[in-house]
């Protein structure tokens, strides 16, 4: 069975310019083409393409999705490197997370100062254009 690129976006949810951005980069191989020229995909690209999209939902950076769509098509191999892959990106995600709380904790504190009636007098305003006004660095 074969997919036009539209069907395969929307099995997917994956965007059709996204779909050729993929192939563009390598990160899903080239379709094969019909006579009239259009891209026909099939169940492996399918399931490739969910994969990848899996990996971007989980905020994978697409090198990382590349080593891992590399280390599937080898299923004889240790799996210690894809281990590493999602500690790394679970480390960096927990880092994210760490900045967010402090970012949401100053803009808290900046919103709940803003007391003002007038833009002129406003705290989130002035908070915004002096960084001295911040409690956290961020």
């Amino acid at each position: 069975m074969h997919f036009s690129i539209g069907e395969l976006s929307q099995k997917t949810g994956v965007k059709v310019p996204t779909i050729r951005y993929y192939e563009k980069i390598e990160l899903l191989s080239a379709p094969i083409r019909s006579e009239g020229n259009q891209r026909r995909y099939s169940q492996q690209q399918l399931e490739c393409l969910s994969f990848i999209k899996h990996g971007r939902d989980l905020g994978l950076p697409l090198e990382a999705i590349r080593e891992l769509i590399e280390l599937n098509a080898h299923p004889e191999r240790p799996c210690a490197h894809a281990d590493e892959i999602a500690t790394s990106h679970l480390s960096d995600i927990r880092a994210r997370i760490t900045q967010l709380k402090r970012l949401e904790a100053e803009l808290d504190r900046i919103v709940a100062g803003c007391k003002a009636n007038q833009v002129g007098d406003c705290y989130v305003i002035r908070s915004l254009a002096n960084h001295e006004l911040c409690q956290t660095d961020h």
